[in-house]
């Protein structure tokens, strides 16, 4: 793998529900409209799921995630081709953590923190 090491550890606060947070992260089409213009392979389910492998890209970059774990206020998504590393989502009443390392060419501190504040835009849509 080309890159660097690199890690971020991101928590904000946001004016949502647990739930709501939850179904943010884990409902595929919830998602897919937060990430854009991330794209995802098709065929996807509706929830995430351990076990399950997919594909999304950002721009000419591939990312392979693995779900390793799913749980009621956990995610964790093992990364390879783009980003090779892992991915932690852990949140609550009010509130997301994420954890992001890796090697990658792509810069995923600041690629993290728009996901979390185009996050917080779309948790406060929701609601």
């Amino acid at each position: 793998m080309f890159g660097t090491f690199q890690q971020s550890h991101l928590r904000i606060e946001l004016e949502a529900n647990e739930s709501t947070i939850r179904d943010s992260l884990l409902n595929t089409s919830k998602l897919k409209q937060w990430l854009f213009p991330q794209r995802f392979s098709p065929g996807l389910p509706e929830k995430l799921h351990s076990g399950l492998v997919f594909t999304s890209w950002i721009g000419p970059f591939s990312i392979h995630h693995q779900v390793e774990v799913v749980d009621k206020n956990y995610l964790r998504l093992l990364l390879s081709q783009g980003i090779d590393g892992y991915h932690e989502w852990s949140w609550g009443e009010g509130w997301v953590q994420s954890r992001l390392e890796g090697i990658s060419l792509l810069p995923l501190n600041l690629g993290q923190t728009l996901s979390l504040l185009r996050l917080r835009e779309f948790v406060l849509g929701v609601e």
